[in-house]
Formats: C-alpha cells, sequence, structure tokens
C-alpha cells in the first residue's frame, strides 16, 4: 500500500458513498475503507443472519420467517422524496441505472387516536376526516396561497413576506387551527418539532411545495423507495466510483489516523500498513465515537431510538398498504419529537412473502427510550418480533479545513434524505471549496 490518494474515505455509509462516487467523477483518486464485511455502515441493509448477529449473537434465526437471502432490512428507516436533492444526485451521476425503484403506497397521520391518510388529491382532501367543512375552506385558501406564490408578483403575496414574517402568522391570517398546523408542519413540511413556527416562514413554504411537488410527480405518496433495501444506494454509489478507478476495501479495521507534527491528516493505519493522501473523509465511528481508540473529534449531540419490527400482517387502519410512512406529531401525544413508522414488505424485495418490515422512531427525550416509541408500536398491530437500537448522533467538531480531517454526520431521525444531501453539500465544499452543482433529468419509477 505505497502509492498516495487524493482522499481516503472511512466508512461505506451512503453519504461517504456518495462523496467518493462524485469525487471519482471530478478525477480523485479515491481509496474507500471499511471495517465491515460488508456495504452501508449505518445505513446498511441487512440479511436475516447479519441482523441477528448484530442484535441477537447468541440466536438463529427463526425458520418461519423465510429464507436469509429474501431480507434486506434497513438500519436507517428512510425514504427517497421524489422531487428532492436525493434524486437529483441518483439521477445526475446515472447511478439510477443500477437501481429500481418503487412507490411507497401512501403517507399517513395520527390524530386524535386514528390514522388518517395524507390527502394526496383534491378529492382526497374533499373527503379527508382530518379537518372540518370550514376549516377544509381555509386550508384550501392557505395552499391555493402557496401554489400561487410568485416572488416577483406582490399581487400573490396578500401582505406577508416570507423571508421576514414567522410561520405563526402565516397560519394566523389564514385561521387554520392548531390540528391543521400540525399537519401541515409534520405531515408535509415534515418537521420533527415545533420550533420552525416562530422561525421565518420561506423554509416551510419551501418544504411544502417540495412534499406537493413530489406527491404530483408519482400519485399515492411522496415518496419512492429501491427494491431490495435502502443498502442497495451505498453500493451503487460505490459502483459509481469503481468505474472512475475508485477502489474500495472491505473488512479493514483502521487502526490509526497518522498525522504530521502539527496534527495535520497524513494517512491511515491498518493491518501494520499506512496508506497516505491528502485528504481524509469518513463517518464519526473512524474518529473517536464510541470511544473506539484514537482522538475524539466527534461531539454526541442526542440519541435517536429505533425499533425494527416484523409483522406477519400490513399495518392495521392503512388499507392494507403494502407499505406507508406514518407520523405521529409530537403535540398528539405530548412529546417535543415525533415519532415516525416507516412499513416495506416483499413487494419491495426486503423480505419473505407475508412478512412486513415496520420501523419506529423518535428522537430520544426521556431515559427510558423504548417507552417513548409506544404510541407508534401500539399502532402496528401483533409484533412478530422486535430489535431496537439507540443510537447516539454524532457532529464533527471542527470544519476539517485545518487538519485535512472531514467528518460527516450520523443519520438523523428525519423520514427521508434530504438531511444526508446537506451534509453531503457541506462536506464537499469543506473539501473542494466549491459549490456541488447538478443537472436536472427525471427518475423512472414502477407502478
Amino acid at each position: 500500500m505505497d502509492e498516495e490518494y487524493d482522499v481516503i474515505v472511512l466508512g461505506t455509509g451512503l453519504t461517504e458513498c456518495i462523496l467518493s462516487g462524485l469525487l471519482s467523477v471530478e478525477g480523485k483518486k479515491v481509496l474507500h475503507m471499511d471495517r465491515n464485511d460488508y456495504y452501508g455502515g449505518d445505513s446498511a441493509s441487512l440479511n436475516l443472519t447479519q441482523l441477528y448477529r448484530k442484535f441477537r449473537p447468541d440466536q438463529t434465526p427463526p425458520t418461519d420467517l423465510g429464507r436469509d437471502r429474501d431480507y434486506a432490512v434497513d438500519l436507517v428507516p428512510k425514504f427517497i422524496i421524489a422531487s428532492g436533492e436525493l434524486t437529483k444526485i441518483l439521477v445526475h451521476t446515472d447511478v439510477t441505472r443500477y437501481l429500481e425503484f418503487k412507490q411507497i403506497a401512501g403517507s399517513y397521520v395520527y390524530r386524535d387516536g386514528r390514522i388518517s391518510k395524507v390527502p394526496s388529491t383534491e378529492m382526497e382532501a374533499v373527503k379527508s376526516p382530518l379537518m372540518g367543512l370550514f376549516e377544509k375552506r381555509r386550508a384550501k385558501k392557505f395552499f391555493e396561497f402557496l401554489q400561487g406564490w410568485k416572488d416577483d408578483d406582490p399581487a400573490t403575496h396578500q401582505g406577508i413576506n416570507l423571508d421576514r414574517d414567522n410561520m405563526k402568522t402565516v397560519y394566523e391570517k389564514f385561521g387554520l387551527e392548531p390540528g391543521t398546523q400540525d399537519f401541515v408542519g409534520h405531515a408535509m413540511a415534515l418537521y420533527l418539532d415545533d420550533d420552525y413556527i416562530t422561525k421565518v416562514a420561506r423554509p416551510t413554504y419551501d418544504r411544502i411545495i417540495l412534499y406537493t411537488s413530489s406527491m404530483a410527480r408519482y400519485g399515492k405518496s411522496p415518496y419512492i423507495y429501491p427494491l431490495y433495501g435502502l443498502g442497495e444506494l451505498p453500493q451503487s454509489f460505490a459502483r459509481l466510483s469503481a468505474i472512475y478507478g475508485g477502489t474500495y476495501m472491505l473488512d479493514k479495521p483502521i487502526s490509526e489516523i497518522v498525522t504530521d507534527s502539527e496534527g495535520k491528516f497524513v494517512g491511515v493505519t491498518s493491518g501494520g500498513e499506512t496508506v497516505k493522501a491528502k485528504q481524509v473523509i469518513g463517518d464519526p465511528s473512524y474518529f473517536g465515537a464510541g470511544g473506539d481508540g484514537g482522538k475524539v473529534r466527534v461531539i454526541e449531540d442526542g440519541k435517536v431510538v429505533r425499533a425494527i419490527c416484523f409483522l406477519k400482517h400490513p399495518i392495521p387502519g392503512t388499507d392494507d398498504s403494502d407499505s406507508c410512512q406514518i407520523i405521529i406529531p409530537q403535540n398528539q401525544v405530548n412529546r417535543r419529537n415525533d415519532i415516525y413508522i416507516a412499513m416495506v414488505s416483499s413487494t419491495h424485495n426486503v423480505c419473505a412473502k407475508d412478512v412486513y418490515v415496520a420501523i419506529v422512531s423518535t428522537i430520544v427525550e426521556t431515559d427510558k427510550p423504548e417507552l417513548e416509541i409506544a404510541p407508534g408500536l401500539s399502532l402496528l398491530g401483533p409484533i412478530y418480533d422486535k430489535f431496537v437500537s439507540i443510537t447516539p448522533l454524532y457532529t464533527p467538531t471542527s470544519s476539517g479545513q485545518e487538519d485535512n480531517i472531514f467528518i460527516t454526520q450520523s443519520y438523523d431521525a428525519t423520514s427521508h434524505f434530504e438531511t444526508v444531501v446537506e451534509d453531503v453539500q457541506d462536506v464537499w465544499k469543506r473539501v473542494t471549496g466549491t459549490d456541488l452543482v447538478l443537472k436536472k433529468r427525471e427518475v423512472e419509477v414502477q407502478g
């Protein structure tokens, strides 16, 4: 291992694989290493054997779950929002040729003890039990205002300045009830908490337009999902990197991040050999997160609790959907953060026939995390088996520009990949000094 690289990337999570793919396309010489013998890091999809090895090392998977190879269970439950930034990267890099996508059948929201579909058409909106008749009229005016907004046409502004007024002002102008605000802010703008209400309205406007344009793109729901699980995403970007000369090494434990006398990055030591590079990018677990030796270069910024649940039936109240998202807004269950449920099934080639995989997650607020997801678990009906994890969220302590050590962020509790792409864009700018610029094309989706 005596040659020198432009960039060494540690960990094959989605963030790292997107970056190594894009850097390889730019002509950089990239070496990508992972301590695991599989791709994906914290964003991997595991077969049954791997899943049990991770959560219950002393137990073999029960035979009635079917064949090992039929499973690809996501460790991080996220969907791809159809008109979002990840879709743009997939299309721009042509990584879509390695993937097939399927729609998520429906998006639901929990309100007053029951779940209701988030309307995907005007017809559904009129029939929706989420609002009374007069509130529907007010909401219609609110949505017409958002859809009609033109920055350069004050006649469409109705006296509102999106860059100065907060969302509270906008909601009050249209007289929207708290329940409707919950629905708009959490089920459409996809905020995890209510902090957005007192902030300027522009980001919320952008998020609602993203949601509605994603919904309009394929109907049913705003989300798409790759066949064979989310672990296909990092692997597809790894292929992209390899086509452009990137080198991959799995099953390579990293023993040291080598720096010079000034603390600048020199190389990475694995198996007694040191590989040199100008820069290193990696996930927090390679830089002291979880006390895995070496200098700690990250801080813990909260925790996420996730329960992977195997069901032998669809989730009750979802019209027997083969896949769905359910959002439980925090106000509905007296919390500060929302609870999310993401469900997929054998139609997505991620589990055996007649098995459904539902993942319930939220940001931890107490010292009893499993109790916090109870409102979500109670919506699933009988649970065949569940695997609970509590994962710290890490943030790098420095930008990396001083020492050429660039650290990505942990995968957060949001339901989609927009924050992952923000991190990619942020790290890209710190590493290259330029903004990441992408072109626009279309993605094909199966019905």
